[in-house]
C-alpha cells in the first residue's frame, strides 16, 4: 500500500466521522444544511491542501469498491446465496411437487398420472424476455466481476477487484447489445436444460414406460434484442433480418453440438442439422448489410433455392428425433430429450422474438394504406374508426410479399409486418413472433395490426400485443381490450392463435402515478381484463402477461429477493381469480440490459435464478387469504392519493427543471438513446418543459443520483394519513400491501432531504451572493458573483425550491406516521457531499476562462449556461478545439523551405493545464461518484 493510498484512507475515516458529526448535530440552523456544510469543508481541505486531488480520487473509489461489494452480496443474496447444492435441491424438491400434484387422485394409474404430469410440464408457464433497455452503466468486465463475486462465497477476506474506473468507455451498439444478450440467453438455455436433466431423471424412475414421451417447455427465453425499433433509429429491417438469421445459426450450433456428445444412434439427424447449418452460415455470409436492390436479388434466389435443407420448422426435425431416440444407447437418451425439448421450444432460434414498434407508427400505416385520417385519441371519432377498420377487416384479400416490397415500403409498421413475412417463409415458418405496440391507447390500433397481419397472410403467427404504459391506458385498459373484442374479426383471431398477450410497462407507469400504485393499478386492470373474457365468452384463452419491468425499484424490481419480485407482478391470489373464470395464464418477465443479464452473468447465477422461477411456477399451495384485498376503500383511498400526488409532482414546473438542471449530466449514456430528447440547436440548452420528455430509465435514474426516489416516495405519506390505523394494520397484517411498501422502505434507504435540498442549494443566486459578501478575496469573490449571475439567468432556484417544499411536507407526514424508517447511510451521504464540492470546484474554474468572442452563435452567455448544468465534455469540446485550440506539435518537426519562423505552440497551454484539463479531471470523478451510488441502489433508473 502506497503512502498516498494510508493518506487516503485516513482521510476517508476522518471525513466518514464528520459525516456522522454533522448529521448528528441537534441544534441545526432552519436553513443550515448538513451536506452543503461537509461539500464546503471538502472544498476547504482541497484549497489547503490537507486534501489532493490524487486523494480525492482515491476516495472516491474506494467509496465506489464498498459499493461494488454491497451490490455483489445483494445479488448473491437475491437469489439466496446460490451453491450448486442448493440450487439441485431446489430442483429436486420441485420435480418432487409436480409428481404428488401428478398423482394426485391418480396414484394407482400409472397412465393418467403420467398424463398430468405430462400437461404440468408441456405448459408454457413462463417466458423470461432479455431486453435491451439502457441499463448498461457499468464497464463489460465490472458486469463480469461483480457476477463472479456474487458466485462464490463473500467474507471478510474476499479480494475486491480494482479497476481504475467502472465506467463504460462508451455507451453499447447494436452488436454489443446483442453479444451480451445472447451470452445471458446461453447461461438461460444451459439452466434449462439442468432442469430438465432432473425432471427427466425422476420421470424415468415413477414412469418407465412413457418417460421418452415428454416434451417438457415449462419456461422459455425470449429476446427483442435487435428487433426493437421504437424510439431508435439505429435498427434497419436488414438489421433485424440479419440478426434472426444469427439467432437461427446459434439454434443449430447449440443442437449440433449436443448431439456431437452422443456416440451413436443420431447420424441422420446430426447429419441433417450440419446440412442445414451450412446453408444458413452461407446465408447469414450473402446478407445485404444495407437496403441494396441488387444484393437483395442475390440473397432472395439464396434463400429459396435453400429454404428446405436449411430447416423452415422444427417440425422437420421431430421423426429422426424419434427414430434417434430408439437407436441411441440407453446412457443417452436424456442427453437426447434434453436437446430434443430445448429445440421443440425455441424453435428455430437460440430464443423467441419479439418485435416493438409504437402506436403512433400504427395509426400513420393506416392514413396511407386506407386512407384512415381520422385520430383514434379521440371519442368523436370512434364509431367512424370501427366502423372503418372492420369493413377493412370483411374485404381483405392477402397480397404477397418480396424483398422488392420490403425495399419500397415506407411506413414503418408495414416494413416490419413485412419483414416478419420473409422470416415466417424463409426462415421459420411455425415459432409465433409477439408484435408488441408501445402506447396503445385505442382497440383501433389493434384491429388495424390485425388487418396488416391479415393483408400478408401471417395473422395465425403473430401475436399482437398493446403496451399499458401510460396514465390512460393504466385507467382504461379493459375499454381498449372490449374496443377489441367487440369485432368479430379480433375474437376469432384469439381463437385461432388460442392466446391473448398483454404487456404492462413499469417504468412510464410507475415515473406518472407513482411506482406503488401502478402495479396496483395493473393488478386490477387484469382482473378487469379477465371478466371480459369470461364475458365474451374467451374462457379458453390463454391470458399472456409480459411484464416489462426492470431491476431497479424505479422500474418496479423488488429490491429484496428473486422470489419476491415473482410474487409482487403476479400475486398468487390473482392466479386464483383467473382459475376461477377458467382462464389459464401465463407469466413473462423482463430481464432489462445489464442489470437484467447480472442474474444470468455466470452459469451459477442462471441456474439459480430458473430454479426459481422454476419453484414460483410450480407453487401449488393456495393462499386463502390477504387483508388488503377486504379493505377495497382504503385499497382504492391509498393507491389513488399516490397517483394525484405523483400527477401533481409531475405538472410542477419545478419537477422538469430540477429533472432537466444538471440530472441527465449526472450519468454517462447507458443505451442508444440520450436521456433527453435533441433538439437542433448548436449551443442552446435542451430544457425539458415536463418529464415526458425525458426518456423513463434516464429520469428514474437522474432521481437516484439527486438522492432522492420520487417516483416510489411521492404522495406515501399524504396516502397513509387518510387512514394511519389501517395502514399499519395491513402493514402488519398482509403481505401483498407489505410486499409493496417494501419498495419504499428501499427507497428511503437511498433518499435523503437533506441530500436533495443542497443540491438544490447550489443553485440559488443567493447563496453565492452570500458567499461574495464575506470573502475577503476579489479574484474569488468576483467568481462567485459571476456564478450569481449566471445561476440568475439560468432562473431555476425558485421553482425548484417550490418543488422541494411540496416534497419535504409529504415526507414529513410519512415520518410521522411510519416509524423506524431506514436512512441514507454516512458513506453513501459522503459520496453526495464530494459530487458537490467537485461540482463547485468545475463552477469555479470556469470563470476563469478567459473571453472569447462568439464563435458560430456561441457565446459567453451560452458557455456559462452549460457548465452550470454540467455539460463539460460538449463544453471542453468546443473550447479546446474552436474557441482555445491547442496547436499541433506537429508542425515543429516540419521543414517549410524558408526561415523558421517562431512557433506559438502554447499560445493556450496554460489554459489547457491550469483549466480545461482540471475541469475533465473533476467531471470524470462527479461521473465516477454516479457509478458508486448505482452499486448502492443496486441497479441504475
Amino acid at each position: 500500500m502506497t503512502e498516498s493510498t494510508n493518506s487516503s484512507s485516513q482521510i476517508l475515516d476522518e471525513l466518514l466521522q464528520l459525516t456522522n458529526q454533522l448529521r448528528s448535530k441537534k441544534d441545526h440552523q432552519p436553513t443550515e444544511n448538513p451536506v452543503l456544510t461537509l461539500a464546503q469543508k471538502i472544498n476547504q481541505k482541497l484549497e489547503s491542501n490537507d486534501l489532493t486531488t490524487e486523494n480525492l480520487k482515491e476516495i472516491i473509489q474506494k467509496l465506489r469498491d464498498s459499493a461494488f461489494l454491497s451490490h455483489a452480496k445483494h445479488l448473491q443474496k437475491y437469489l439466496y446465496n446460490p451453491t450448486k447444492d442448493n440450487i439441485r435441491q431446489r430442483i429436486e424438491t420441485v420435480i418432487k411437487k409436480l409428481i404428488q400434484q401428478s398423482n394426485y387422485a391418480n396414484e394407482k394409474n400409472k397412465e393418467a398420472s403420467f398424463e398430468n404430469f405430462k400437461k404440468l410440464v408441456e405448459t408454457t408457464k413462463f417466458a423470461a424476455i432479455f431486453t435491451a433497455h439502457p441499463t448498461f452503466s457499468l464497464a463489460n468486465p465490472v458486469y463480469t466481476a461483480l457476477a463472479d463475486m456474487a458466485s462464490h462465497p463473500i467474507d471478510d477476506d474476499t479480494d475486491i477487484p480494482f479497476f481504475t474506473t467502472h465506467r463504460r468507455s462508451a455507451p453499447p451498439d447494436l452488436k454489443e447489445e446483442l453479444q451480451l444478450a445472447n451470452n445471458a440467453i446461453v447461461r438461460g438455455r444451459n439452466a434449462l436444460d439442468l432442469f430438465n436433466y432432473t425432471l427427466f431423471e425422476t420421470a424415468k424412475e415413477y414412469w418407465p414406460d412413457h418417460w421418452t414421451n415428454l416434451n417438457p417447455s415449462p419456461i422459455l427465453l425470449s429476446s427483442w434484442v435487435g428487433y426493437d425499433t421504437d424510439g431508435r433509429s439505429d435498427i434497419g429491417w436488414w438489421d433485424s433480418l440479419l440478426i434472426r438469421l444469427q439467432m437461427k445459426k446459434l439454434q443449430l450450433e447449440r443442437l449440433y453440438q449436443q448431439l456431437d456428445n452422443i456416440p451413436n444412434g443420431v447420424d441422420q439427424l446430426k447429419n441433417t442439422v450440419a446440412i442445414a447449418l451450412n446453408h444458413v452460415k452461407d446465408q447469414i455470409h450473402n446478407c445485404p448489410l444495407k437496403p441494396d436492390p441488387d444484393q437483395f436479388s442475390n440473397f432472395s434466389r439464396l434463400l429459396i433455392e435453400n429454404r428446405h435443407e436449411s430447416i423452415l420448422s422444427h417440425d422437420q426435425l421431430l421423426p429422426l428425433f424419434d427414430q434417434a431416440i430408439n437407436d441411441v444407447d440407453d446412457n443417452f437418451i436424456i442427453d437426447l430429450l434434453i436437446a430434443k425439448a430445448g429445440f421443440v421450444t425455441h424453435g428455430l432460434s437460440l430464443s423467441h422474438s419479439h418485435v416493438r414498434l409504437n402506436s403512433t407508427q400504427i395509426h400513420n400505416m393506416a392514413r396511407q394504406r386506407l386512407g384512415i385520417t381520422s385520430n383514434p385519441e379521440n371519442p368523436s371519432h370512434t364509431r367512424t374508426l370501427f366502423n372503418t377498420i372492420n369493413t377493412a377487416l370483411d374485404k381483405i384479400d392477402p397480397v404477397p410479399v418480396d424483398f422488392g416490397a420490403l425495399l419500397t415500403e415506407k411506413a414503418s409498421a408495414s416494413i416490419l409486418m413485412m419483414l416478419l413475412t420473409q422470416i415466417l417463409k424463409h426462415i421459420d415458418s411455425k415459432t409465433p413472433i409477439r408484435f408488441l405496440i408501445a402506447e396503445t391507447e385505442s382497440g383501433f390500433t389493434l384491429l388495424m395490426a390485425l388487418w396488416l397481419a391479415r393483408l400478408f397472410g401471417i395473422e395465425k403467427n403473430i401475436e399482437i400485443s398493446p403496451l399499458f404504459e401510460t396514465d390512460y391506458a393504466l385507467n382504461h385498459g379493459d375499454k381498449i381490450i372490449e374496443q377489441a373484442l367487440r369485432s368479430p374479426h379480433w375474437r376469432n383471431y384469439l381463437k385461432k392463435t388460442g392466446k391473448l398477450c398483454l404487456q404492462f410497462g413499469y417504468s412510464d407507469s410507475g415515473r406518472f402515478i407513482g411506482q406503488i400504485a401502478a402495479t396496483y393499478q395493473i393488478e386490477k386492470l387484469r382482473k378487469k381484463i379477465a371478466k371480459l373474457l369470461a364475458k365474451y365468452q374467451l374462457s379458453n384463452i390463454q391470458l399472456i402477461l409480459f411484464d416489462t419491468h426492470g431491476e431497479s425499484i424505479g422500474r418496479g424490481g423488488h429490491p429484496f429477493s428473486m422470489q419476491d419480485r415473482l410474487e409482487y407482478l403476479s400475486p398468487k391470489i390473482t392466479e386464483q381469480y383467473f382459475h376461477k373464470l377458467g382462464i389459464r395464464s401465463r407469466q413473462e418477465t423482463a430481464f432489462q440490459g445489464g442489470d437484467g443479464y447480472l442474474l444470468f452473468g455466470t452459469q451459477l447465477l442462471a441456474n439459480a435464478t430458473i430454479s426459481i422461477i422454476a419453484e414460483h411456477i410450480y407453487d401449488f399451495d393456495k393462499v386463502d387469504h390477504d387483508p388488503i384485498y377486504d379493505e377495497k376503500d382504503f385499497n382504492a383511498d391509498f393507491f389513488s392519493t399516490i397517483n394525484a400526488s405523483m400527477n401533481e409532482l409531475i405538472n410542477d414546473k419545478g419537477y422538469g427543471t430540477l429533472l432537466s438542471t444538471f440530472g441527465p449530466s449526472l450519468i454517462d449514456q447507458t443505451g442508444s438513446r440520450p436521456a433527453v430528447r435533441q433538439n437542433d440547436t448548436a449551443a442552446g440548452r435542451n430544457y425539458i418543459k415536463h418529464p415526458r420528455e425525458l426518456r423513463a430509465i434516464p429520469n428514474n435514474a437522474i432521481l437516484q443520483q439527486l438522492g432522492w426516489c420520487a417516483n416510489v416516495l411521492q404522495g406515501l405519506g399524504t396516502a397513509m394519513s387518510a387512514n394511519p390505523d389501517t395502514f399499519e394494520e395491513m402493514l402488519t397484517n398482509s403481505k401483498r400491501f407489505r410486499q409493496s411498501l417494501d419498495f419504499a422502505f428501499h427507497a428511503l434507504k437511498h433518499s435523503d432531504a437533506s441530500v436533495l435540498r443542497a443540491g438544490i442549494y447550489m443553485l440559488d443566486p443567493g447563496i453565492w451572493l452570500d458567499r461574495a459578501a464575506t470573502e475577503e478575496n476579489p479574484v474569488i469573490q468576483e467568481s462567485y458573483m459571476a456564478l450569481a449571475n449566471g445561476l440568475q439567468r439560468l432562473d431555476c432556484w425558485s421553482s425548484t425550491q417550490a418543488t422541494f417544499h411540496r416534497i419535504q411536507k409529504d415526507h414529513i407526514i410519512l415520518l410521522s406516521i411510519w416509524k423506524n424508517t431506514p436512512i441514507m447511510d454516512d458513506k453513501e451521504i459522503l459520496l453526495h457531499a464530494i459530487r458537490l464540492a467537485l461540482i463547485e470546484k468545475i463552477w469555479m474554474l470556469s470563470t476563469k476562462i478567459p473571453y472569447f468572442s462568439p464563435f458560430n452563435g456561441y457565446n459567453r452567455e451560452h458557455l456559462d449556461i452549460k457548465i452550470l448544468c454540467l455539460e463539460i465534455p460538449s463544453v471542453l469540446h468546443m473550447l479546446v478545439n474552436h474557441i482555445f485550440p491547442q496547436a499541433s506539435e506537429h508542425v515543429s518537426d516540419l521543414y517549410f523551405y524558408e526561415p523558421k519562423g517562431p512557433r506559438n505552440e502554447g499560445a493556450y497551454a496554460m489554459d489547457d493545464r491550469q483549466i480545461f484539463k482540471p475541469m475533465q479531471y473533476n467531471f470524470d470523478l462527479v461521473r465516477e461518484i454516479s457509478i458508486a451510488l448505482i452499486h448502492r441502489l443496486h441497479a441504475f433508473g
